[in-house]
This record gives C-alpha cells, sequence and structure tokens, in this order.
C-alpha cells in the first residue's frame, strides 16, 4: 500500500506530507484546490510523463516521494529483492522523482539511481488509476487474460499447460535443428570422412614430436659426433699415449708401492677402479661408433613426418592433445550423423505426443474460460445496473488465436472485454469506448467483482462521479467502502454520498501565502469531516440542517 506521499515545489504545491491509511480514502475540496495534482503526483512517481511546466514557478526542481509497503504475496517483492533494491527481508520500497527545469530528471528506488523505464514496467503492478485520462492496467490483451483467468480459477490448469507447452516448443527446436543437420548432412559427412581420413593417416602420438626433433639434431650433426667419439677412443685407448695406458704404469706402480707400505693400498685400489671405468666408457665410446649413421635419407624422412605433425597441430589446435581430441569428436560426429534419421523418427513421436496434450489442455482451458467469461459478463452486468449504467452492455469475448501458431505460452484463447456504451451501438474494445467518468464507473464494476483476484494493492479514482448523483453516488461510495477491504483506494469526489463512505478523509485547500498560492492537505475526523461533507451538501454556507444530514450520512456509512 502507499502510506506516505511528499511533494515539494509541484504545481502550486510548496511542500505536502500526507500519510495515508489503508482501506477508503477520499480527498474533498473545492473545485481548483489541487486535487487532481496529487494524482498527477503519483502518476509521475509510477513512470508518468513529466514536463517542466509542472514545476513551481520560480524554482528549479520538483521533488516527488512515496513510500509503499509491499505485500508479502505481491510478484513485485521478489523482483525487487533480486535487483537488490530491496534487502531480503525488507518490504518498504521508497520512489523518489526529481524534475528539473534543467532536463536533467533522475529517479530513485531506495536511495539508488534507475531509469525511468524501470518505474513504467511494474506501474501497473503497484497502482490501478482510473481517471479521464489514466492509463487503465485492465486495457491489454495479457492483462483481461490475467483477469479471467485468476476470476475463473484456471491458473493450476494454465501452469500445467505452459509446463507442456515449454516441453513441446523445445521438442521442435531440437527436431528443427535436426532436420537442418539432415539437409546439409551430405557435405558433413564429406568433410567429417576427409578429416578422419587425414587424422588417421596422420597418426599423431604423444610424446613422438619430441623424440623426431631430437633424432633429427643427432642425424645433421652425424658427421661431427664420429669425430668426437673417434678422438675420445683415441685418448683414452691410443697406443702408448692413451689414458689407459698410462693409468696401467700407473697402476703397476702404485702396487709395489702398496707392497711395501700397505697404507697407500686403498690409493692402488682406487687406480684399479678408475681403470675400470675407463674400460666402460671406452667400450660405449666403440658402441655410440657402431650406432652413428650419416643417412641423408632418414633426415629427409624425419624431416616429412615433422612437417606432418606441424601441419595437423596448425589445423586442429595447436597441440598434439588438441589433434588427438579433434579426431576424437570427428569420429563422434559421424557416429551421430549415421543416427540423425532415427532420431527424426523419435522427435516426431515425441512431438505427436506433447502436440496431443497441448491440445487437450488447451481444449479445457477454453472451456473453463468461456464459463468464466459468461459469469463475469454477468456479474459486471449486475454491477453495472447498480450504478445505474443498465444500458451499457459489457461482454468477456474468449475468441481463437489469430497467430499462425494458435497454441501460444497461456493457450489458443485469444480475451477481450467488450463495452458498448449505449444502446444500440456495437461492442468495441473496452479501451476505445466510453468517457472517462464512465470508463472509471465501468472499473469500479470490474475491480468490485475481481476484489479478491486482483492483486494491484493501490487503486485511486478520479472523476469517478461525473454526471452522477443521488442513490448512484450513493452506490459509488458503497462500492469503492467495500473495495477497501481488499485494496488500499484512494478517491477524488465532489459527492457527498461518496465522501461519507470513506474510512479516511483528506481535504485539499488552496490559500494565499505572501502573494503566492499554496495548497495544503489536512486530516479530517469528527466535527471538521461533517463541516467538509455538509459544505459538499449545502455550498458555502453550512446551515445546522446541512450538518445534521452530514452527520446522518456518516452515521449510514458506519451502519
Amino acid at each position: 500500500m502507499l502510506t506516505e506521499l511528499r511533494i515539494t515545489n509541484f504545481a502550486v504545491i510548496e511542500t505536502l506530507s500526507l500519510i495515508i491509511d489503508s482501506g477508503f480514502t477520499v480527498l474533498t475540496g473545492e473545485t481548483g484546490a489541487g486535487k487532481s495534482l496529487l494524482i498527477d503526483a503519483v502518476t509521475l512517481l509510477v513512470g508518468g510523463r513529466a514536463s517542466s511546466e509542472q514545476i513551481r514557478f520560480g524554482e528549479d526542481e520538483a521533488q516527488l516521494e512515496a513510500s509503499f509497503e509491499i505485500p508479502s504475496s505481491h510478484p513485485l517483492l521478489e523482483r525487487l529483492r533480486k535487483q537488490e533494491i530491496l534487502g531480503l527481508h525488507d518490504s518498504t520500497l521508497v520512489i523518489r522523482r526529481i524534475i528539473a527545469r534543467s532536463g536533467r530528471n533522475r529517479v530513485y528506488l531506495n536511495g539508488r539511481l534507475t531509469p525511468v523505464h524501470v518505474l513504467e514496467e511494474f506501474a501497473g503492478t503497484l497502482i490501478d488509476i482510473h481517471g479521464q485520462h489514466a492509463q487503465q492496467s485492465l486495457f491489454s490483451s495479457a492483462a483481461q487474460l490475467e483477469v479471467l483467468d485468476a476470476f475463473g480459477q484456471v491458473r493450476e490448469l494454465r501452469d500445467q499447460y505452459r509446463a507442456i507447452h515449454q516441453e513441446w516448443v523445445r521438442s521442435r527446436h531440437a527436431r528443427t535443428k535436426i532436420a537442418t543437420t539432415v539437409q546439409h548432412r551430405a557435405q558433413q559427412e564429406d568433410l567429417l570422412k576427409f578429416q578422419r581420413q587425414e587424422l588417421e593417416e596422420a597418426a599423431c602420438r604423444i610424446g613422438e614430436e619430441e623424440a623426431l626433433q631430437a633424432e633429427r639434431q643427432r642425424l645433421g650433426a652425424s658427421g661431427r659426433l664420429a669425430e668426437l667419439t673417434s678422438e675420445a677412443q683415441d685418448r683414452i685407448q691410443g697406443d702408448g699415449h692413451g689414458v689407459l695406458s698410462n693409468l696401467a704404469l700407473a697402476e703397476r706402480l702404485l702396487g709395489e708401492l702398496a707392497k711395501i707400505d700397505p697404507e697407500m693400498g686403498s690409493t692402488a685400489r682406487l687406480a684399479s677402479e678408475a681403470k675400470v671405468l675407463l674400460k666402460e666408457v671406452a667400450d660405449s665410446l666403440r658402441s655410440y661408433e657402431e650406432r652413428v649413421e650419416t643417412n641423408p635419407g632418414r633426415l629427409i624422412a624425419v624431416e616429412d613426418r615433422l612437417a606432418v605433425i606441424q601441419k595437423m597441430k596448425k589445423k586442429y589446435g595447436g597441440t598434439i592433445e588438441a589433434v588427438l581430441r579433434t579426431h576424437s569428436q570427428v569420429k563422434d560426429e559421424l557416429e551421430r550423423l549415421s543416427r540423425i534419421d532415427d532420431q527424426l523418427v523419435d522427435y516426431d513421436h515425441l512431438i505427436h505426443q506433447q502436440h496431443a496434450k497441448v491440445s487437450e489442455l488447451a481444449g479445457r482451458l477454453s472451456q473453463q474460460r468461456e464459463e468464466a467469461a459468461k459469469r463475469l459478463t454477468r456479474m459486471v452486468g449486475k454491477e453495472l445496473e447498480a450504478l445505474k449504467m443498465g444500458s451499457v452492455r459489457f461482454v468477456v469475448q474468449v475468441a481463437q488465436n489469430e497467430l499462425d501458431d494458435v497454441y501460444g505460452p497461456d493457450g489458443s484463447d485469444r480475451v477481450e472485454f467488450l463495452l458498448a456504451a449505449n444502446a444500440g451501438e456495437p461492442l468495441k474494445a473496452m479501451s476505445r469506448t466510453a468517457s472517462g467518468g464512465e470508463l472509471s464507473r465501468l472499473m469500479l464494476a470490474l475491480k468490485s467483482v475481481l476484489a479478491n483476484v486482483d492483486h494491484v494493492p493501490v487503486l485511486i479514482f478520479d472523476e469517478i462521479d461525473t454526471g452522477v448523483g443521488g442513490a448512484v453516488a450513493a452506490t459509488i461510495g458503497k462500492r469503492l467502502r467495500a473495495l477497501g477491504q481488499y485494496h488500499q483506494v484512494l478517491c477524488v469526489t465532489h459527492l457527498p454520498q461518496v465522501a461519507s463512505q470513506a474510512q479516511h478523509h483528506v481535504c485539499v485547500e488552496k490559500s494565499e501565502a505572501k502573494g503566492r498560492t499554496v495548497t495544503t492537505v489536512r486530516s479530517l475526523s469528527g466535527g471538521n469531516r461533517e463541516g467538509e461533507i455538509a459544505r459538499m451538501l449545502g455550498g458555502e454556507r453550512v446551515t445546522t440542517k446541512t450538518r445534521a444530514t452530514a452527520a446522518e450520512l456518516i452515521a449510514g456509512a458506519h451502519e
């Protein structure tokens, strides 16, 4: 509900603060006092179009602020929490809008700067404003469908339909994708088979490239390797000057030395061990020399193989691991393509089953909606008669979708509220029929019937009493009071029969201060309220009789 409204420098309002209670509240006052300015301010706070002309003369900007308490069951609450505009346990939303002559208008939600279009997106979920020029939340076909489903209690069935409809849509999209693949399968298979053959012929292996690079290095330096091997052998085993010959002589000398002095025995043994190690080195060099080959043909083969590996890496991912993954994927895709005809058959069978279920649920939805439409038409008609609008015809029409695909996300129906404002006129869409006052009373009739299923928390009626009086005015007041049990209702009225039914009464007054016109508001109760209703009954001159009548009207409303 709307708990507080603050307005600064807006038209003739210099500064104004209004606490608003739940239930039914009326705003009264002399013509031109500024009652509709409060409605205009609320309209701007839920996304209405702003103009610099609305700023008070002599000021640079106007500031509007409203505080809302969002009901726990309202879908907007979860959305605001997900966007972190509200905390997990918060439910109070403060909207602040600044209108500047410079054109730099700003909107804040709980202190966070927000684009105006965000207000427009959820405006209809917070407040319904009904008046001469207000946009109605029930004008759209989607909103009318939602209202009918709520009234007819078919939401559970609609949720079942939506679930199977989503599955059906997904299956059709998947089948279309597969069918497209079938159309290009031959070309795909040719490419994939070529890739498979190329990869299989390449037969790349992990570690092969490193081994080939090492081999290429050896083959490229085979001549130098042979030279180094030969020279090393000569240094170790050369006749008379090799290390082994000199070491053998040193070993004999150390042996004689150890015989004379046993302390040198360990040194002699070290020399023997060194000789054994040197012989192993010599054997290894001889074996290596036999393996070193100068083979230009093998070098070319290695270079060619490395070129193949490099080509595969460049073409299929940059690494041998990526090449092997691609090979596996190509084989898997070829396998999938070979089964694609079977998949199409499976999808055709599944889609047929899902379509039958969609059709069956859509038919049940249509039947229940048509029954609900008849009840809603009848009940709104009775309300219109009570409001002395018996010549107005209201019909809830349920027709088949005119889409290429008759089954939409909400069924196969298109719902439209039709109206004929005068006898003999054809039915037309509600949004294109009736004057502002008539339309407001129609919306009152609708809201009265839909009171327990309509989740818009705040209803505002402006100019609802245009051209009516007496018993009709009393009926309007009673309907508004009854609506206050389900919604917070605000109504601008000139009729005492309506005002007397309110649970809360706000008087809007215009005065002069320092040579400027100023609009103020005050809450009325007791004698002050009797006086205001007496003024509405008898004009400026309030008599004892009009005051007594006012008291009687208020007492009658309480009864």
